[in-house]
Parts: structure tokens; C-alpha cells; sequence
């Protein structure tokens, strides 16, 4: 499953540097696939959303970080942990009961958004 960031957050900002897939963004910013991944142009997201890598999606928040579950792979591939959840002064990074991926998902995820 992808993580998310609760509403517990400080917005501290130590997770966001963190994340090896740069799905971790500040409230209110815009992101992109492209940001941190190897997708370019026209694609699918392995959730079926259409759209190019380099345009720009509307925040998932705009008052606290937010983690774009279509980049979150809980760090599977990189680290042992979610590195979110380790650096998290406040425990906030937790995971998403509503994005609930196998390891085997989340590893193909992970080799989609990377395929270089």
C-alpha cells in the first residue's frame, strides 16, 4: 500500500528529500510524473491515469505535504523501511488503508516509474 501523510503533520518538510520516487510534495504544489522517475511523454500510470509525464497535476493538498500514491512504491526496490516514515518527527507518515498494494505491486510500480 502507498503511504500518506496525516494531518498530524508540522509540515517540517524532512520526508520530502527523502522519497527516492519524489512523490512527496509540499501543500499546494503542482506536480508532475517526470519529477524524479525515468517517464517521458504519453503514459498510463499503473493506476490506468492517462496523461504526458511533464504536465502538471493539481496538489493533493494545499495545506500539508502530501505523497502522490501514483509515485509511492513504500520504498520497496530502495530502502527496508518507507524513509518517510523513518525521518517523521511526528509518526505522520503512515499507510494509506485506501491504497493497499502487494510488495509484487508495488516492485512493478517501482520498475515502471524507473526504467532506466
Amino acid at each position: 500500500m502507498a503511504i500518506i501523510i496525516t494531518d498530524e503533520c508540522i509540515n517540517c518538510g524532512a520526508c520530502e528529500p527523502e522519497c527516492p520516487n519524489n512523490a512527496i510534495y509540499e501543500g499546494g504544489m503542482e506536480w508532475r510524473f517526470n519529477e524524479g522517475t525515468s517517464l517521458k511523454g504519453d503514459m498510463v500510470s499503473t493506476s490506468g491515469v492517462a496523461t504526458n509525464a511533464d504536465t502538471e497535476q493539481e496538489p493533493v493538498s494545499f495545506d500539508l505535504y502530501y505523497i502522490v500514491t501514483d509515485k509511492c512504491t513504500e520504498c520497496i526496490g530502495f530502502h527496508e523501511e518507507p524513509q518517510c516514515a523513518e525521518v517523521c518527527p511526528v509518526d505522520c507518515c503512515v499507510p494509506d488503508e485506501d491504497h493497499v498494494e502487494t510488495d509484487a505491486a508495488l516492485l512493478e510500480k517501482k520498475d515502471f516509474l524507473h526504467l532506466d
